[in-house]
């Protein structure tokens, strides 16, 4: 167990006080090391996360009374923390909601407490580790200071989610070159993952909804049919790795996708 990770605190959102979750408690505490907080309300979630500062937030999804995605909204209104969803439905639609809402990660019940484990860590992992400083970026209306973690459309600003900045970033860091949908994953949400596409397709649709100036006819955010996506940037030299070029064939073959099917995620 790395020690960097030792001590660190989960909050559990999860109305039922009975057993089974004091024995998720307990396995936390026990196998995972971390300190954990419980919550058996919005209100309770929303006061733990502004005063006793977690690290990560496990929230459960089936709670009938808590409003679940509704928290889930509120929670990431007010903080940044990972927000790992668990749940019984393993449909791809409840996953999709769970992201949409803010959500970093989805783990359907019933699942193994090692993978539970491997991505707690993972999560923490990432939220510690130091990424290499990229210069301001700056691309038609689109601005992003990676160093402040903003962005702005048109002078706009705009929030994006930790998973949303990890992701832009990664496509700007290899502006103009597509990424395979499995090396995204692994470079945004850790080694263990590659084959949650679901997870791609929302955020990108996120994305989209966000620094797009037409969300439905992407200019920024395409798709490279069976291989993966990539950001097309028209940037000046000053510097940075970025190629200068157009991308008027692969940009016009995702718009006409995006006009064909306006409706669904990300392709």
């Amino acid at each position: 167990m790395n020690p960097i990770l030792m001590n660190n605190t989960i909050l559990f959102v999860n109305d039922d006080a009975g057993s089974a979750t004091q024995a998720m408690r307990a396995t936390l505490t026990v196998l995972g090391h971390f300190s954990v907080l419980q919550a058996n309300t919005v209100e309770q979630a929303l006061a733990l996360l502004q005063h006793k500062s977690p690290d990560l937030v496990m929230l459960d999804i089936n709670m009938p009374g808590l409003r679940c995605l509704e928290a889930c909204r509120a929670m990431r209104e007010i903080s940044d923390l990972h927000i790992i969803v668990t749940s019984v439905s393993n449909a791809e639609r409840d996953k999709v909601l769970a992201l949409d809402a803010g959500a970093d990660d989805y783990v359907t019940k019933p699942y193994s407490i090692q993978e539970l484990l491997a991505r707690i860590r993972a999560a923490l992992r990432r939220g510690q580790k130091a990424e290499p400083e990229l210069e301001p970026f700056v691309s038609g209306d689109l601005e992003v200071d990676f160093a402040s973690r903003r962005a702005s459309l048109a002078g706009r600003r705009v929030h994006l989610t930790p998973k949303e900045h990890d992701l832009l970033r990664i496509l700007i860091s290899h502006a103009d070159r597509p990424v395979p949908h499995r090396k995204l994953l692994q470079l945004v949400w850790g080694r263990d993952y590659g084959d949650e596409l679901d997870y791609l397709h929302t955020f990108i649709y996120q994305l989209r909804r966000k620094i797009e100036p037409e969300p439905c006819r992407p200019t920024y955010l395409l798709n490279e049919p069976h291989v993966g996506y990539y950001f097309a940037a028209s940037v000046r030299d000053c510097g940075n790795p970025f190629r200068n070029r157009m991308h008027s064939v692969r940009g016009g073959r995702e718009t006409e996708a995006s006009r064909r099917f306006p409706q669904t995620l990300a392709s």
